[in-house]
């Protein structure tokens, strides 16, 4: 790629950056996926899909968001789980 494509394709919220902006840069490997098998509603998936491109990544992030979340209260005795039963992470029902 040339300069000028370079200059031609950057966003221009990036046209300006100083030149030691990528100096102290790291490169940081994504996180490994695992391919699985999931079943999910119909419209569920539908709806996610009409979201566009990526959209299994935007459902990844639905389920980190869940887990964060669910994690927070195993810090305080007592937290309840998808069962409602104290100190239970497990879902009974395996789809």
């Amino acid at each position: 790629m040339t300069e000028a494509e370079t200059r031609r394709t950057t966003p221009p919220e990036l046209a300006n950056l100083p030149r030691d902006f990528w100096d102290e840069g790291a490169l940081v490997m994504p996180a490994a996926k695992q391919a699985i098998s999931l079943r999910v509603d119909e419209d569920v998936l539908d709806w996610f899909k009409r979201t566009g491109p990526r959209y299994q990544t935007r459902i990844n992030a639905v389920l980190r968001s869940y887990m964060a979340r669910m994690r927070k209260p195993e810090a305080t005795s007592g937290a309840r789980g998808l069962s409602g039963k104290r100190g239970s992470r497990r879902h009974k029902n395996h789809d």
